[in-house]
């Protein structure tokens, strides 16, 4: 089985931070398997943008020498590798001069009826700046989009400084902040398992579902990203956007259609939902956890002190959630959620976990009859698994046990499963924002997690230590199994 392979518009992709770590790692790579599956329709050009002072040579010996080290064996290939080189171009200019901005100027003018894209790859410091200096140099066309990344905004006041600044100069329609997860395929297939089966749907609410466990685990630490993530933590840095955006899709009711402002009506729906969070109940509802020394992929990993070398921080690294939506469909519900450096393993999972059975009609020899789950995995290995009670083979009496329904997407479809920055990249120049976070959406999650972030300041909340290589604090364990229920750690 093959996917459908629609060409887009001719396009100008410009990339702020076109020499840094995202360009290098994600969006180069991401372009050049859309050139690949024959996607781009010509002329199409990328356009790399930064303070570096590169030829549009040097900038081409810099993405083939990302590509080399950043596509899969077998994925590089000499023939589209130069003719993807011959689509590149760079352009030195400064976000708080107007070194440059002619030259980039000039370069767009020739393809001034094309789609014009302009990614911000850059720290949201100078989102404002490039943004000023794009309308102050007339750029901007009737066929113009701002890609943005994350973090929007610090907190809500600073969310809604942000978006001012972007929103003065583009119009609400013409601004994509990204969420890479929202592109995953077993993210969309979530969608997919909802709303295109008659098997769930009827099964989505308080009367069959017991709770909803959202984990997103990472194995690595700071990765030299101390500097900012020292800042942030945990609760800014994944919960506000990627976790939410997960808690969206899973709560959100059935949108009328498939339509970009009809889905995001209903994400903003769960967002505004939610029960507060605050300095009444965050202890209760919250744990905060900071990786200490232990051992990560075989082998001995420093602490988190340790790596600010020797610093004093009340980060977390962790945090798990137990968060409630106050509607019909979920009333008493619980969603636990959980986000980690240094843990046990790399893994981002949806648990869907319904009511046990009213009533048993087996003898106790049949053995203990467990709750059906559903198990979406986007992380690493995406798939989708089904648990059922069943039979054991063979004769002796009834004996069940519990099995899975499983399904890997890379065993079912037998073709390479596609980053989630190729769909978002070729998202933007179709303008279609049904995977994007529209500005009342991430004001909505920061109105959320503000009083959880001012809730640990005014209770003085402290992180609890956990060892590298494990699941977390201890409190986090207790978060759950207070209500009787315990975390999947299936990796």
């Amino acid at each position: 089985m093959s996917s459908q392979i629609i060409p887009v518009e001719p396009f100008d992709y410009v990339v702020f931070g076109g020499s840094g770590d995202l360009a290098e790692r994600k969006l180069l790579p991401a372009l050049y398997h859309r050139q690949i599956e024959g996607q781009f329709t010509e002329p199409t050009r990328i356009i790399g943008a930064s303070r570096s002072a590169l030829s549009h040579e040097e900038y081409r010996k810099f993405a083939r020498d990302a590509l080399k080290e950043h596509l899969k064996k077998g994925e590089y290939d000499e023939k589209e590798v130069a003719k993807f080189c011959e689509r590149l171009f760079y352009v030195p200019v400064d976000a708080k001069t107007d070194n440059g901005w002619d030259v980039l100027k000039k370069l767009l003018e020739e393809g001034k009826e094309r789609v014009r894209a302009f990614y911000l790859a850059v720290a949201p410091g100078i989102f404002g700046d490039i943004s000023e200096k794009i309308r102050d140099h007339k750029l901007i066309t009737k066929s113009t989009r701002i890609v943005v990344e994350k973090p929007i905004g610090r907190d809500l006041a600073s969310a809604l400084e942000l978006n001012d600044t972007i929103g003065k100069v583009f119009k609400e329609e013409q601004i994509f902040r990204i969420d890479h997860y929202l592109g995953k395929e077993t993210v969309q297939n979530l969608m997919a398992l909802r709303f295109a089966n008659a098997l769930y749907e009827p099964l989505w609410n308080a009367n069959h579902i017991d709770h909803v466990q959202i984990t997103v685990a990472e194995s690595v630490g700071l990765e030299g990203r101390a500097g900012y993530y020292d800042t942030a933590g945990a609760l800014r840095d994944m919960v506000q956007n990627h976790i939410m955006q997960l808690v969206c899709l899973v709560a959100m009711e059935i949108p009328s259609s498939m339509d970009q402002e009809a889905v995001r009506d209903e994400k903003l729906k769960v967002l505004r939902a939610l029960k507060p969070i605050d300095a009444s109940n965050v202890e209760h509802a919250t744990v905060r956890g900071q990786y200490r020394a232990g051992a990560s992929a075989g082998g001995p990993v420093k602490g988190y002190l340790d790596e600010l070398e020797g610093g004093v921080s009340n980060t977390e690294t962790f945090v798990a959630i137990k968060a409630e939506i106050g509607n019909w469909r979920w009333a008493g519900v619980p969603f636990y959620i959980r986000t980690g450096k240094r843990l046990a393993g790399r893994m981002s999972e949806i648990i869907i976990t319904f009511k046990s059975i009213p009533h048993v009609v087996f003898d106790q020899a049949a053995g203990r009859i467990q709750q059906n789950q559903l198990i979406i995995r986007l992380q690493p290995d995406e798939g989708v698994k089904q648990s059922l009670m069943i039979k054991d083979p063979g004769p002796g009496g009834m004996r069940l046990r519990n099995v899975s329904l499983d399904m890997s997407f890379a065993d079912a479809f037998h073709v390479r499963s596609a980053d989630a920055y190729e769909r978002l990249l070729m998202d933007v120049i179709r303008s279609n924002q049904t995977l994007f976070m529209r500005r009342d959406e991430v004001e909505a999650a920061w109105h959320w997690v503000d009083p959880i972030l001012k809730g640990w300041e005014t209770t003085g909340q402290q992180v609890q230590g956990y060892t590298s290589g494990t699941w977390g604090p201890s409190q986090s364990i207790a978060l759950i199994e207070r209500d009787g229920r315990t975390w999947h750690d299936e990796i």
